[in-house]
């Protein structure tokens, strides 16, 4: 280990020189990637397309900072506001600084407005929102904030309630709620997918109570679920979205999608980022969403991830003694096991495939978009190779 780097993360034994598709290469072996980078790297290692965008964009600029007119952040933002309800963007560069810019602006719209109380944000069980003060703050694991707040148990502003119970959620709100902020597929909480109608009723309770609704999509959006974002499964429209991860296809890049009534309560100087939003960042991102919006690509997203489940869902009978369910939509999938998440994703390891634990005893399938069927074919066999080992 390098005694240079702070031992944060419990890092595999593995350095990888190279990769290429759905493929990560060491010095003497090869590995099926159906982590993608925890669903970053969207059209898998070594694209053609974004090393061009890159590599054009490179020889020309790479940051003049937000002093500037960035013709790239222009085209990009154009495009998100294009594919989505938004009219308005702001670039950062992870999706942990769009879980801190979303709740400044839910907070700040309504202070804006002359409601100076408003300021609660409700938040759900098995929530993650990145890990910053804030990110812990809302997301729902106590462990992330032992020893960096003053009272581990302080609320800092956000009320926590059941997911997918709409009867909790409209309890909890009171004449100091601003707003909801909501993952419409938890990832890192277990791949729990929030019930179409569930996401109606919430919808209509932020219109009733005149409250905002923003969604976190830095896991589950850019085609990750079949559809640009994951919201769009449904007929509602959020007022807030955090966008990441695929957004960059491995370039660091984070954005909040908002209406125009949100972002007319952001004025000159209230939120800023040195960094987000530059040229070689939305250069390779509208290169992302140039190759995902082709036509069919999603068609095919879908298609592939029905062909997963259906192969995962016939292990369930044969190995129930390990098997619970599965999970997901689209190629976000999950795998709930009956043992130890993180002895499975070694096993499956050893026999070459890359797989990403979540929490509830859940094992998350994460592979490219651009993902092959006879590689689907390879990893599932792989998968039934561990739990026919294990049982």
């Amino acid at each position: 280990m390098n005694n240079y780097i702070l031992p944060t993360y419990n890092r595999i034994k593995l350095k990888f020189l190279y990769g290429e598709g759905s493929w990560l290469y060491t010095k003497h072996d090869r590995y099926l990637d159906f982590s993608s980078g925890i669903a970053v790297n969207c059209l898998g290692h070594s694209n053609k397309k974004l090393k061009k965008a890159l590599e054009l964009q490179a020889n020309k600029l790479w940051h003049t900072s937000n002093l500037y007119i960035i013709s790239e952040q222009e085209k990009l933002a154009e495009q998100l506001c294009k594919l989505s309800f938004a009219n308005k963007v702001f670039f950062c560069n992870s999706g942990a600084e769009a879980t801190d810019g979303v709740i400044k602006i839910m907070r700040k719209y309504h202070y804006a407005n002359g409601n100076k109380k408003k300021n609660k944000i409700i938040v759900f069980n098995n929530a993650f929102h990145g890990r910053t003060l804030t990110g812990i703050l809302a997301g729902s694991n106590l462990s992330h904030r032992e020893g960096f707040l003053p009272n581990i148990k302080s609320t800092g502003g956000f009320t926590r309630v059941e997911f997918d119970n709409i009867k909790a959620l409209d309890k909890a709100i009171d004449s100091n709620t601003a707003g909801i902020f909501l993952e419409p597929i938890q990832g890192e909480g277990g791949i729990n997918v929030a019930d179409i109608n569930y996401l109606k009723e919430v919808r209509k309770i932020c219109n009733k109570h005149n409250i905002l609704l923003a969604l976190d999509e830095v896991q589950c959006g850019i085609g990750r679920t079949g559809k640009f974002f994951a919201y769009q499964w449904s007929n509602i429209k959020p007022d807030l979205l955090t966008s990441a991860k695929g957004l960059g296809g491995g370039f660091p890049i984070g954005a909040v999608l908002m209406t125009n009534e949100v972002a007319k309560k952001m004025t000159f100087g209230s939120h800023g980022s040195t960094f987000g939003g530059n040229q070689l960042a939305c250069s390779v991102a509208l290169s992302v969403i140039g190759e995902i919006t082709k036509k069919n690509f999603l068609k095919k997203v879908i298609e592939n991830g029905n062909f997963l489940r259906k192969k995962l869902e016939s292990f369930k009978n044969l190995y129930p003694m390990v098997f619970s369910s599965v999970k997901g939509k689209g190629l976000l999938s999950g795998i709930e096991l009956k043992i130890p998440t993180k002895d499975f994703c070694e096993l499956a390891r050893k026999k070459k495939l890359l797989l990403v634990p979540a929490a509830n005893n859940v094992v998350r399938l994460l592979p490219p978009l651009n993902v092959k069927k006879n590689e689907i074919k390879i990893a599932t066999s792989i998968i039934e190779k561990c739990l026919k080992e294990i049982s």
